[in-house]
């Protein structure tokens, strides 16, 4: 019975990796971005904002140059929920490296504002509706994890149109920081599938070797990490590297990790 259960794991590990090692070389040309929603306090009960998708542009071109995010949580946010330090995460995917030139926010009709307990619509002009776009302009690297803070005013944002009536007019700053860095190194024989641990803490990101014994785990925040190499040929022996340093930014090279029997 452990026999048959190794045998599996082993398929299991080597079907993961031949799709990783498939997507390798586009894997590394991509930068990680989370984008996070936050708000500066405002004079009402609630500001409801329905969040349709979140869309980046790494072209330029403002026609066809726009992509979704994979992943997008969709959703109506009551962003006076995300005041003094707090915020949500909205989106957490891999981007092409290069420029960002803009991301937008595509909203829906369901936004409303709650003042003395009293429920109004927030009305949304059709041109938001298919995207608030706001300009970034900053380069982003391969391998390396990047937040993007969408700072939402709703004071400013609101206006009051008479009759009762609010409309929604966004005034959002975007803030692009690197918070993080990537571990690249690589293993040999190369022939040998091993999976690579990256562990702080409690914390753990993992990867996989590919046909030459390379690997790139990216997208780690800053941090000290040990890292843990385990050959799914079980004739050769687990390793340990400790003290490995990633800084915001940066991708830290590690010394080819020799296996043995």
């Amino acid at each position: 019975m452990k026999s048959c259960f190794l045998s599996a794991l082993f398929l299991g590990l080597l079907f993961t990796s031949s799709l990783s090692s498939c997507s390798k070389n586009d894997s590394e040309e991509k930068a990680k971005l989370q984008v996070r929603l936050t708000d500066a306090p405002a004079g009402y009960d609630a500001v409801n904002i329905d969040i349709k998708d979140v869309q980046i542009n790494v072209t330029g071109d403002d026609d066809k140059g726009w992509q979704s995010l994979p992943g997008v949580k969709a959703g109506i946010y009551n962003i006076l929920d995300l005041v003094n330090g707090k915020d949500t995460m909205l989106a957490d995917a891999d981007i092409p490296t290069g420029k960002l030139h803009q991301i937008r926010l595509v909203l829906g009709d369901n936004n409303s504002v709650s003042l003395n307990g009293v429920s109004a619509k927030l009305e949304t002009p059709s041109a938001q509706q298919s995207g608030l776009k706001l300009n970034v302009q900053q380069d982003v690297k391969g391998g390396i994890l990047y937040t993007m803070t969408l700072d939402f005013d709703a004071a400013r944002s609101i206006v009051t149109t008479g009759s009762g009536k609010y409309s929604l007019k966004p005034v959002i700053r975007t803030v692009l920081n690197a918070v993080g860095g990537s571990i690249r190194g690589a293993v040999t024989p190369g022939s040998v599938l091993t999976a690579v641990y990256a562990i702080n803490g409690t914390d753990t990101m993992t990867t996989f070797t590919d046909a030459s014994g390379a690997f790139l785990i990216k997208g780690l925040p800053a941090a000290t990490y040990s890292l843990e190499y385990k050959p799914t040929d079980v004739t050769y022996k687990s390793q340990t590297k400790t003290g490995v340093g990633v800084t915001t930014g940066n991708v830290t090279v590690v010394e080819t990790v020799s296996l043995s029997k």
